[in-house]
């Protein structure tokens, strides 16, 4: 009886594509979030980390397009993969730049104190190696 109610089950939730779209919008939407503020508010406190570290802060405005650009691709479906890769990429940069004096601490809840940034590291190459699915604007196309 068990196991016609999992078979049962596994057949009706066996929805790869979906499960990519809600990926998508999760991962997309939720980084889009942290890039529409420093679209609207500025990236003078990133520019001034960098300068901090010695490189060029013109560099900062690549942020809006690993936490905005990306985001929206990934979210239409539309250039995936290299959106994804991008957004893996920019997390990389960011615990580099704020996080890898936190890599072995918790946050004061207990958290991992760079669980965010590996949460959006993880599922971009996870949307990187899935691809968009067939929900995506960009269809059955290279573009998707």
């Amino acid at each position: 009886m068990m196991t016609t109610f999992l078979n049962a089950l596994n057949r009706t939730l066996s929805c790869d594509d979906f499960g990519k779209l809600l990926l998508r919008l999760a991962v997309g939407g939720l980084m889009l979030f942290h890039g529409l503020h420093k679209l609207f508010d500025g990236v003078d406190g990133i520019s001034a980390m960098l300068v901090a570290k010695g490189l060029p802060g013109f560099i900062a405005y690549g942020v809006l397009v690993g936490e905005v650009v990306a985001p929206i691709l990934l979210i239409l479906g539309v250039l995936t993969r290299p959106a994804a890769l991008v957004l893996a990429f920019t997390m990389v940069v960011a615990w580099l730049m704020v996080g890898l004096d936190k890599t072995a601490a918790l946050d004061k809840t207990g958290a991992w104190a760079i669980e965010s940034l590996v949460y959006f590291f993880v599922a971009a190459l996870a949307i990187a190696f899935l691809g968009a699915g067939r929900f995506a604007l960009a269809g059955r196309s290279a573009w998707r």
